[in-house]
């Protein structure tokens, strides 16, 4: 399975995170990417069917595993404030579907870290092929393989 970035920006190994769970792999392997300034709208790094959907992360359940999209560090806080979403939980998604509209650069004015972690969730470090953890990505570049 590709996992595609949902936001375009610089790529960063996981470990750069600012957020001791995202970067100490706690919930899975995966990358962190800094994300692009302005508004933008997040898509689906997989496809396959959207098992948990809050305005600030999203996990989308496809055949070899589950990935986590966290958009911006802390941002649970803002309860939904500047986030849009356009999708809804259970849904049947493609790799690329839109899932949130957001602004980084407005998380990053209000004192949070705008990094997104994309997350194999529960996968195993050794499992990831061809992880990108440098450079510039544009949104459906692949990041890495699983499963």
């Amino acid at each position: 399975m590709d996992v595609h970035s949902p936001v375009p920006g610089r790529a960063m190994p996981l470990s750069e995170v600012p957020d001791p769970v995202f970067a100490g792999a706690m919930v899975g392997p995966g990358v962190g990417i800094d994300p692009a300034r302005g508004e933008q709208t997040a898509v689906a790094p997989i496809s396959g069917q959207i098992a948990k959907l809050h305005a600030h992360a999203y996990v989308i359940q496809g055949d070899a595993g589950a990935v986590l999209v966290h958009l911006g560090i802390d941002t649970v806080q803002l309860k939904g404030e500047g986030f849009t979403l356009h999708a809804q939980e259970n849904a049947t998604v493609n790799a690329g579907d839109p899932i949130v509209t957001w602004n980084p650069a407005q998380v990053e004015a209000g004192g949070k870290s705008p990094a997104v972690p994309v997350i194999a969730l529960e996968g195993a470090a050794d499992a990831l092929v061809g992880l990108v953890e440098s450079g510039d990505v544009a949104a459906g570049d692949k990041l890495f393989s699983w499963g």
